[in-house]
């Protein structure tokens, strides 16, 4: 199954395709030129616009005195809720302290303490400090920055900026070999074209703009998620939507990316309040304000429904220095007539992180020969059924370098694609009402009514064609596939656990200790099975 485009009018060749310019994405390809390959570093927008520079929280690593790995990893295992795959979590947490170490010998600078050493905080989830930040909270841009320097520092990397990868090549062996793309530039790489490698490396972040409100920018509509499933990958745990739950309300006219207050900031002492100045998570877990994500997002949507209201409170007044410790923070409220110094804060629920995505083995291997996933688009089996907070970016640094490790110890050779045409293609005007039934039935809060409803509208969305291809029906298309792939899964686990909350099932199930892996086939047809543990990967 393909995209309708117009025929490529030209071709380019390099060793990997890298799509994405976040942490995952600058992370592979640097490793990868490590091991003497080229690269072809593809992105949507310009190269520093992913979801990678707003990440206002931090980095979680076992770095600090009395900290380790085996701590590291329980409270990532208490966080997944029970499908964490032991492999990817140990795989995560004892190499990410020296991935760490790379980053800051790539020369990101992160915030240091009165004695010098690296500042380490506490997030939602930690038992141990071991949040480092930068910025106070602009770690995700300095991340980037430091990438982005040595990326723009090496020859050895093409750069393609405004490119939309639109779907995967293949050879007669049934391998990926490329990718078709469309740029908005001048000169010979304007329109679509192919891009040819002996391994293509999906790097393309989130999904949020599959709902109303998100904390993830306008780039972000999981097009590599999409592109691997209409290629017939495996997908696995994409039910698993973690919602941010301290965004910054404005109202419901509000839709796309919003400001996100981080976690850090109830770190350094805010609490949650409702209408009437309660402290409502006291009581509802033992770490309070400070309790998983999805457990706090799910007591704010609880005060939400009984109070008839649209948002609580962030009580961060008490905070010294907020202006220095959260400048980015600061300034958003500042521009929303907002003083957190002295006003509470308005928070709301957001979609914020795919905890699910393409599923991948040890190595970012897909189900689909020399197809690599990393980062939000890849399922790891590392975040179960809820990511911790601040192992997003962790998973980018460790994973990219295991993706380049493996990709040159088995390159591939260069092959011929084969050429197909694409005939799918939905009208741009199905987003909004798709959004809208995203959040309402598919969103904090699922039952069985509410996913059926969900799938219906998405089901007669479905039905508006569009014969002109452009980025706006591509992402549709992909937005469109992408809701599916969610609400098909949701229906299926019939329990609560995790970032996946139903009314009609409240209490967690362990018949449904199972991953629930879908495919997509050539028809457009989806197909499921569950699995104890997550397959290898042939």
């Amino acid at each position: 199954m393909k995209l309708l485009t117009a025929k490529p009018g030209w071709q380019i060749k390099a060793d990997v395709i890298v799509i994405g310019s976040g942490v995952a994405g600058l992370t592979t390809a640097l490793n990868v030129r490590a091991k003497n390959l080229s690269v072809l570093l593809v992105t949507k927008s310009y190269i520093d616009e992913g979801s990678t520079k707003w990440a206002q929280g931090g980095i979680a690593a076992a770095l600090g005195p009395g900290d380790s790995p085996e701590q590291h990893k329980q409270d990532t295992l208490n966080a997944g809720a029970g499908l964490c795959e032991l492999s990817a979590v140990d795989v995560l947490v004892s190499e990410g302290p020296e991935a760490v170490r790379k980053l800051i010998a790539r020369g990101a600078v992160f915030d240091k303490s009165e004695t010098g050493e690296i500042a380490l905080t506490r997030e939602g989830g930690h038992l141990r400090n071991r949040i480092l930040h930068a910025g106070g909270d602009a770690t995700g841009a300095e991340v980037s920055r430091a990438l982005l320097a040595a990326v723009k520092q090496d020859s050895g990397i093409e750069i393609i900026e405004h490119a939309l990868v639109i779907d995967l090549l293949k050879n007669h062996a049934d391998q990926a070999c490329g990718v078709t793309l469309h740029v908005i530039g001048e000169g010979s790489r304007d329109g679509v074209g192919q891009a040819l490698a002996r391994a293509v490396v999906i790097a393309t972040g989130g999904l949020g703009q599959v709902y109303a409100q998100t904390t993830n920018p306008a780039v972000s509509t999981g097009d590599g998620v999409a592109l691997a499933i209409r290629a017939g990958a495996l997908i696995s745990d994409v039910e698993f939507i973690q919602f941010h739950p301290t965004v910054l309300y404005k109202d419901l006219a509000h839709r796309g990316q919003q400001p996100l207050i981080s976690e850090a900031v109830r770190g350094e002492g805010a609490f949650l309040v409702n209408d009437l100045r309660e402290r409502f998570m006291e009581g509802k877990h033992p770490q309070a304000d400070l309790a998983p994500r999805d457990v706090v997002a799910k007591e704010i949507f609880n005060q939400m429904q009984s109070t008839g209201k649209p948002h609580v409170w962030l009580d961060a007044t008490e905070i010294v220095d907020f202006a220095k410790r959260f400048p980015t923070i600061y300034q958003s409220c500042k521009n929303n007539g907002i003083d957190p110094v002295n006003d509470l804060i308005p928070v709301a629920p957001a979609s914020h992180y795919a905890s699910g995505g393409v599923l991948v083995d040890l190595n970012g291997q897909s189900s689909i020969s020399n197809l690599f996933v990393c980062g939000e688009s890849a399922c790891t089996g590392a975040h179960g059924a809820n990511r911790l907070a601040s192992n997003s970016l962790l998973e980018g640094l460790v994973f990219g370098a295991r993706i380049a490790e493996f990709i040159a110890d088995h390159l591939a050779n260069f092959s011929e694609p084969i050429t197909e045409a694409g005939n799918f293609l939905l009208d741009p005007k199905i987003v909004i009402p798709l959004q809208l039934a995203m959040t309402e039935g598919a969103g904090v809060m699922r039952n069985e009514n509410s996913l059926k409803k969900t799938l219906k509208t998405l089901n007669e969305l479905g039905k508006l064609i569009s014969t002109e291809p452009n980025i706006d029906s591509w992402e549709a298309s992909n937005l469109h596939i992408l809701a599916s792939a969610i609400v098909r899964s949701a229906l299926i686990r019939k329990e609560s656990r995790g970032s996946h909350w139903r009314s009609d099932y409240p209490h967690t199930d362990d018949e449904f200790r199972v991953h629930i892996i879908g495919k997509m086939n050539s028809n457009g047809q989806w197909q499921h099975k569950t699995s104890s543990v997550l397959e290898k990967i042939a």
